[in-house]
Formats: C-alpha cells, structure tokens, sequence
C-alpha cells in the first residue's frame, strides 16, 4: 500500500476512534488530532506501509482479546474480593520471538490474561508480573504469539 493511502487510512480510523472515545466532542480536536498525528507515525514506524503484510487477518483476533479482557477483569476483581487474598505475586521472563511490534501488540492482548502484566520486554524477552507465579504463563504466551503471527503474516 502506498505511504499516502496507509497514512489516510490508518489517521483516518484513529481520528474515528478519538471522535467515539471524546463523545464526538468537537473541543476535543485540540488534544486529539496532535494524538492522532503521534499515533499514526507510530504505527508506520512499528508496520511500513510497504510491508505486505494484511492486518485486517486480525480481526478475527478481536473476539478472543474481548474474551480474555472480561475474563482478566473478572479474575483481578475475584481476587480482590476474596478475604483469603489468594495472590503470590512474581516476575517472569519468557523469550520473545516476534518483532518488536509484533511483541508490542502480543504484550498487550497478554496483559488481559488473568492475573498478567507484560511489563517490558529486554534483550529479547518479556518480563511478565504475575498475581499469582504458580500459574502457567510459557505455554499460553507462546500460543498466541503464534495466533498473531498466523493473522499478519506477509504473504507468500
């Protein structure tokens, strides 16, 4: 896709989400098209324009993320409210085998796991807090790291 179209396209879908979050406030163009502006320069620096892979193989990604942050919401408000307190917090790190914007994004929607935090990643890892570190973290990471690299991969 060429840089013009991406960057229409991509400032245009987040112009819209900053219109629905700010309540189609006009007064809120001040601080969100500079908002916009930043976040679409970060998402051609974090995936080129030129670099044939098709985000839109995420979107059958969506359901789950919206799953898993019920769910993760859910989980920390139990725990919150359990007078037994059932939490033995810890930090993990797990290696990271996608790009940095791959990790970015599989950071994010892992964070919404139950009782997880993707706080960073260094040299190549993630460093993962946990509410409870009995819990088993490798194999569900690695799991959707691989969904995701399903979903955006470049074509062939």
């Amino acid at each position: 896709m060429p840089l013009r179209n991406a960057i229409m396209l991509r400032g245009g879908l987040l112009a819209g989400l900053w219109l629905v979050l700010s309540d189609f406030a006009l007064s809120g163009l001040i601080i969100g098209m500079p908002a916009v502006a930043a976040a679409t320069a970060l998402s051609l620096r974090l995936l080129p324009a030129a670099s044939g892979r098709r985000p839109w193989r995420g979107v059958p990604l969506l359901p789950r993320f919206v799953w898993r942050s019920l769910l993760g919401g859910l989980d920390v408000a139990r725990r919150a409210l359990d007078p037994r307190l059932p939490l033995s917090p810890g930090w993990r790190t797990l290696p990271r085998t996608l790009s940095p914007g791959g990790g970015f994004l599989i950071g994010t929607q892992h964070s919404l796991m139950p009782g997880t935090l993707v706080a960073g990643t260094r040299r190549g890892q993630y460093l993962v807090h946990l509410l409870d570190d009995r819990q088993p973290i490798a194999a569900p990471l690695r799991e959707e790291e691989d969904r995701l690299s399903r979903a955006l991969e470049k074509p062939s």
